[in-house]
């Protein structure tokens, strides 16, 4: 039987095992997929004996720390010096970045190369970020005052890359232009402050459309609101799967339809609603 795994320490309750087992089970693939918690001291030893499985995923804090250990990085994982999923085939271990393809079939409906705001720079929200400004976004970062330094450092990081990138910087609580897409990849309105909101009421009354990257609990505040005004809006559940489904692809090369992914995008929606706290 196949063997994969999902690394990360502190890891606790994921959904990982579950959307993964679903793919499996639509694909006919007998698989096990299990989560390992890697304490730091024992990530080197534990790095080298993944090579035994035929994949895995890792999520924080290892997404760079496992490049060491990676024979081969596609241009995904090059891009942000970030893997979060590994091929294991042929001898050779090969890296991945699937985040961003999971972001992006997130947004697929969603006008990404707009005027585009995102709220935090932290790694998801530089991963976005450079997501939006690929695809030709007027791209404003909005951020607390304690994380200008990390957004400077975005910014350059961007303009190295593009260097005809347009992105502003602009405090979180002065935001009062509009936007075509708002999307928040800060942890505000995550459980257990669930009443939290990174945006007034009339900031989203202006936008076009809305995403949020939580997606505990699965309609955040701003998810709600942007609702109530009648805006599109998207929560991070459909990334989370987007991004197991590229690892299939990548893995043994399955297919799915919409309506598949769609019924996995809602049954994990439900366990969340139910009892991931």
């Amino acid at each position: 039987m196949q063997k994969y795994t999902l690394i990360g320490h502190p890891l606790g309750h994921s959904m990982s095992p579950f959307i993964h087992s679903e793919l499996f089970r639509i694909s006919n693939i007998q698989a096990e997929y299990d989560c390992t918690d890697i304490p730091n001291e024992n990530f080197s030893s534990a790095a080298v004996s993944l090579r035994q499985l035929c994949g895995y995923n890792i999520t924080i804090p290892y997404k760079r720390d496992i490049i060491p250990f990676i024979d081969i990085l596609d241009e995904s994982a090059k891009r942000y010096s970030a893997v979060n999923c590994v091929h294991n085939t042929n001898g050779k271990s090969i890296g991945y970045n699937t985040d961003c393809d999971g972001f992006l079939r997130s947004v697929k409906s969603m006008p990404l190369s707009g005027k585009v705001m995102i709220i935090g720079c932290g790694g998801v929200g530089r991963m976005i970020a450079i997501e939006a400004t690929r695809h030709h976004a007027d791209l404003t970062l909005a951020i607390i005052p304690e994380a200008r330094a990390a957004a400077d450092t975005l910014c350059d990081e961007i303009h190295a890359l593009y260097s005809d990138s347009q992105i502003k910087i602009t405090d979180i609580n002065n935001v009062s232009d509009s936007y075509d897409l708002i999307i928040n990849a800060s942890p505000v309105g995550m459980y257990p402050k669930t009443n939290a909101c990174p945006v007034s009421r009339e900031v989203i009354q202006k936008c076009g459309s809305v995403f949020d990257v939580v997606y505990n609990p699965v309609e955040t505040m701003l998810l709600k609101t942007a609702r109530e005004l009648g805006k599109p809006a998207s929560g991070g559940t459909a990334m989370l799967v987007y991004q197991a489904v590229m690892a299939h692809e990548i893995w043994h090369d399955a297919h799915y339809s919409d309506d598949q992914i769609n019924a996995i995008i809602e049954k994990t929606n439900k366990i969340i609603a139910g009892d991931f706290k």
